[in-house]
Parts: C-alpha cells; sequence; structure tokens
C-alpha cells in the first residue's frame, strides 16, 4: 500500500552522505538516446546470445520494503530460481526504517545489497552521488537482455519517471536509466455509494463541486444515518507525503508548478497569485469538509476512514482504498466506486503518481546476475502473476492492463478499471526533480498547516519561496 509516509528526519543521513560524497560522472546515456555508447558499463563485458543461465550458482542480495509488491515478489522467487539458476537472498524492513538502512547502506559503499526497492524520487538523492547503476547500457545490450522483456510494453510515462540527467530542474526522461518502474499508484478519488446515494450527490468534476460535497457530506451525512462521517479524507500530517498525492494532483490539474526554471535555476512558484488562491482554497475545503484531527492524518488514517465509513471520499493513491474496497476488507467494502477526480478549469487530468521501482547498487560485484534479476522481477510473466495473483495492483505494463484476467480480478470494483484508463497516459510525476525535494515539500507541507491553522495564505507562501529560494540560492 502507499506507505510512504516517512518524514525529513528519514533523509538527514541521506543529507550527511551527500555532503560528504564527491559526485561521480554518470555513467552512460539514457536508453532512448540513441547512442550505443554505454561509457565502460559492465553491461559491455556481456556478449553473446541471451542466457538466462549465464549466472547459474550466483547469489544475488535484495533489501526490500514491506509490501504487497514484496510479498508477491517473495512467492515466486522459487521460479526465478528454476529458470536462472541464480539464488536470491533478501531481507525486509518496514518503511518507518527502510529508507534509512538503505541510504546507510548505499552511502557507506558497501554494497551489501546488490538490489532494492526505491521510489522514483529518491532517484533525485541517490543518483547525483553515483549510487545508482545506469540500467540504459544493459537494456540496450541485447546480449544481457532478453528479447521477451519487450521494452515498449511499459507504459513509457512510467520508464520516464526514473530516467533523468542529474541535473537539478531537468525534465524526467531525459539521461540514465536509473530505476526500473515495478508498481505505481495514480491519486484520484474514491467514494462512499452508499453515501452518495442517500443525499443525492455524484461525483465532483470540478474542484469547486469537490469542496462543496465535502462540507455537504459533513453537514448532513449525520443526519442521514451516517454517524460521524465526514466529506473528505486527504493527509495533512507535517511530512512531504502530504504534498505529493491529492494536494499536489489538484495543483497540477490547476496548471500550478512548485518551482519555475530558468537557465538552470529555480525558482519557488508555490506563491504565485493562482497558487496562493489553491492553496487557500484546500485549506477551507479541508476546514469544512475534512476530519477534525486532520494535521496528523497520513495515509493510514485517510485509507481506514475510508473503510469505516467515517469519510465519505477519498483523494489519494487507488491503493489506499483498493484495500478498504476488496470484499471482506473493512465495513465499507463493496460500497467503495472510484472516480478520477475533478477536472483543472481547462479539463485537465494531470495526475501526480508514487512509482515503487527496482534499481541497481552501482557498487555491486554481481552486475550481471543482478541484471537478471531485474528483468524478471519487471518482466511479463512475473508481474502478471502478481496482479492476478496477489495485489500488484496497478500495472507498469500495457499488456497486463488489457490481460482479461487482470479486467475480470477488478471488475467488482465500480469504476477501477475505467479510472484508471482515463488517468493512465495522464499520470505523471508533476513535481521538478531536484536534491532538496524532501526538504522542499515537507517545509510546504508545514505551510499548508499554518494556512489551515487560521494564518494568511498569502504571508505564508511568500515566507516559504524565500526560503526555499535561499537554500537553492
Amino acid at each position: 500500500m502507499d506507505t510512504h509516509a516517512h518524514d525529513r528526519r528519514r533523509f538527514l543521513a541521506l543529507g550527511a552522505a551527500l555532503a560528504a560524497t564527491p559526485l561521480l560522472s554518470a555513467c552512460g546515456t539514457g536508453f532512448g538516446g540513441g547512442d550505443d555508447k554505454s561509457d565502460g558499463s559492465a553491461a559491455d563485458d556481456v556478449t553473446g546470445s541471451f542466457d538466462w543461465k549465464r549466472e547459474k550458482g550466483t547469489t544475488v542480495k535484495a533489501l526490500l520494503n514491506k509490501h504487497p509488491y514484496t510479498d508477491a515478489l517473495i512467492a515466486d522467487l522459487k521460479s526465478f530460481t528454476e529458470k536462472t539458476g541464480i539464488e536470491v537472498e533478501y531481507d525486509v524492513f518496514p518503511e518507518d526504517n527502510y529508507f534509512d538502512k538503505l541510504t546507510v547502506d548505499l552511502s557507506s559503499g558497501r554494497a551489501s545489497y546488490d538490489v532494492f526497492m526505491l521510489g522514483a524520487y529518491m532517484v533525485w538523492q541517490y543518483g547525483p552521488p553515483g549510487w545508482l547503476e545506469d540500467l540504459g547500457p544493459w537494456m540496450r545490450n541485447s546480449s544481457a537482455t532478453a528479447a521477451e522483456w519487450d521494452q515498449a510494453d511499459f507504459f513509457p510515462n512510467l520508464l520516464q519517471a526514473d530516467q533523468w540527467s542529474l541535473k537539478a530542474g531537468a525534465p524526467l526522461g531525459q539521461g540514465g536509466q536509473y530505476a526500473l518502474p515495478w508498481g505505481w499508484e495514480t491519486n484520484v478519488v474514491a467514494y462512499n455509494t452508499d453515501v452518495f446515494r442517500k443525499l443525492g450527490l455524484r461525483p465532483a468534476e470540478t474542484f469547486d463541486e469537490l469542496r462543496d460535497i465535502a462540507g455537504t457530506i459533513k453537514r448532513k451525512a449525520p443526519g442521514a444515518g451516517f454517524d460521524g462521517m465526514y466529506g473528505i479524507a486527504v493527509r495533512g500530517s507535517r511530512s512531504w507525503a502530504t504534498i505529493h498525492p491529492g494536494f499536489m494532483t489538484m495543483y497540477a490539474r490547476n496548471g500550478l508548478k512548485d518551482f519555475t526554471v530558468e537557465d538552470g535555476r529555480l525558482t519557488p512558484a508555490m506563491n504565485s497569485p493562482e497558487a496562493v488562491a489553491f492553496t487557500r482554497d484546500w485549506a477551507a475545503m479541508v476546514k469544512q469538509g475534512g476530519p477534525p484531527s486532520w494535521t496528523s492524518y497520513t495515509w493510514y488514517q485517510c485509507s481506514s476512514d475510508l473503510g469505516a465509513k467515517k469519510a465519505g471520499m477519498l483523494f489519494d493513491a487507488d491503493t489506499a482504498a483498493y484495500f478498504q474496497a476488496v470484499e471482506g476488507a473493512s465495513p465499507a467494502s463493496g460500497r467503495i466506486a472510484f472516480h478520477p477526480g475533478p477536472k483543472g478549469p481547462d479539463g485537465s487530468l494531470a495526475t501526480n503518481m508514487w512509482i515503487w521501482s527496482l534499481g541497481m547498487n552501482a557498487r555491486s560485484r554481481k552486475k550481471s546476475a543482478a541484471w537478471l534479476f531485474l528483468q524478471w522481477a519487471t518482466g511479463k510473466e512475473h508481474l502478471r502473476e502478481g496482479a492476478i495473483r496477489h495485489n500488484h495492483i496497478d500495472p507498469v505494463r500495457k499488456s497486463i492492463a488489457d490481460d482479461p484476467a487482470y479486467k475480470d480480478k477488478m471488475k467488482h470494483l465500480p469504476g477501477f478499471i475505467e479510472t484508471f484508463e482515463t488517468v493512465v497516459d495522464q499520470t505523471r510525476i508533476q513535481f521538478t526533480p531536484q536534491e532538496q525535494f524532501f526538504d522542499a515539500t515537507t517545509s510546504w507541507a508545514a505551510a499548508l498547516q499554518e494556512i489551515y491553522g487560521g494564518q494568511g495564505a498569502k504571508p505564508v507562501l511568500d515566507d516559504l519561496a524565500g526560503d526555499l529560494a535561499g537554500k537553492l540560492g
């Protein structure tokens, strides 16, 4: 599930490591650049015909976050070993200390792990110091990569989210491929069909409608038999994770930017007049239609409240609603439907996303075997198994999203497939890539709390922008 709610403290060790680690030049070019040079990548050492058994007898070590995707992987590892002769040893940590463990290991240079899970945003932290292997040369080498891996089968926006030039402010989709998409989450609206039917409501098509519906549910639901129900669950804790799901999705649909980039220089833009107005309206929506203890809300409280019939709507990761919607999972299961959420003024359905990705340690001594593992873990066979037999919900591959067995599994969830298909091509990372992402968005969440608490949106956001400009300067 979308459990990435660790806060600023999780990256203090990373910041120290970055300050102490010299930048290394990136290895190779992006997979789409048309340049076959790989600048001495270990991928060059793999020649001849492709062979799944070429590293038979090798052991690869993986660091994994506790997650349904991990459960699906571990359940299927036997098939990887049978296919390759490679054994996989793994450590699994809960997310509240997973990234601490990964950051410390990468910064130490010990290479205790050959492969690991990471979010696409972490490429912005782990890529510049040279900790991540550029997978582009491996992908381009037909001796190293099986034809059936079929790179073209990935949704292109997901591959591009893990591809970057390592230059602050530079767009994604250029440069090295520093991780592979493995599982992802789009941010949409889920709602309780019972309360919508009872109050005669329809899913919001505009942000103004969303605010009105949230307020209406909070006022009228208790009198209609939904005791204690409020209108909308969105994250509110002082964490970067508060900004990236519903807030950033609606922010982007309004055509707003976190930073502008000119001549490679980043300028904070969250205090533009339009951004100030939107942020004021978002805080007002939460005040009028959200939970009373909103400033403590993480993904867990949002998801749980939808399932417990405390929240009439959820604007967050589709998986956060999915795990409440499946049969028998919660009091609201069978009564949750999905909707793309409000459009922007120009009809935009730009949507922010989270991607769980898989990367390779640039210092691994078993890169050939590690690449075979990454191919298998992101390949059609395993990901189809994970989607159909386990809870690998949002497919990163088009063939699985179109698979009749996958659609049959999801058809009992009203609107899920239709919502996925509506937003998949418009879902991207809506933030500007830069190394201070986590600190900047954590400060942004703190500013949002201040506005919710009654402080003026313009002075708060002006202060935020000034503070960030000083740090980036």
